[in-house]
């Protein structure tokens, strides 16, 4: 028997930390490079809650922030956002959200990210110690926004 049969994979599992609603601005196309064309979207600001057992952690998006985008010359879109969401303890956690979509097959719309969080020192530090999975979907035609949902990956 090899190790692979006598060692049984680490059984993951996934909690919904949060789910934002994000306030975008209008795309701005900053020209084609050498990967594809380049994209800035501003980020105004905008909302979040946390997901069940998580109830302290709400509060908004601050505005600066933007996504950088990517049109990959096979189709595929590769989004870099960098923002902020302030807790409504006072705490600012800085959010690198980091997007593949894929629309390129027929079904429905890949979107999946890795989501970093870089909290300071206190009860939101252990943020930054774990992998977040995230989604992406539109808000349109209701809002000029994306909901964004993080996803805490745990084993058992």
């Amino acid at each position: 028997m090899n190790l692979f049969d006598r060692i049984a994979p680490t059984e993951i599992r996934h909690r919904l930390l949060w789910e934002a609603l994000v306030d975008v601005d209008e795309t701005r196309v900053l020209g084609t490079g050498p990967l594809g064309e380049r994209r800035i979207v501003p980020i105004l600001g905008g909302t979040f809650r946390g997901g069940a057992e998580m109830e302290a952690f709400h509060g908004t998006v601050l505005p600066g922030g933007a996504d950088r985008q990517l049109i990959r010359r096979d189709g595929a879109k590769e989004l870099d956002a960098l923002y902020e969401m302030e807790v409504a303890d006072g705490t600012v956690l800085t959010i690198r959200n980091r997007v593949i979509i894929d629309e390129t097959s027929a079904g429905p719309r890949y979107a999946m990210s890795r989501i970093e969080v870089i909290a300071p020192d206190g009860p939101w530090a252990w943020l930054s110690r774990r992998l977040i999975v995230g989604t992406l979907q539109s808000a349109r035609p209701d809002r000029a926004a994306v909901i964004i949902r993080g996803w805490e990956m745990r084993d058992t």
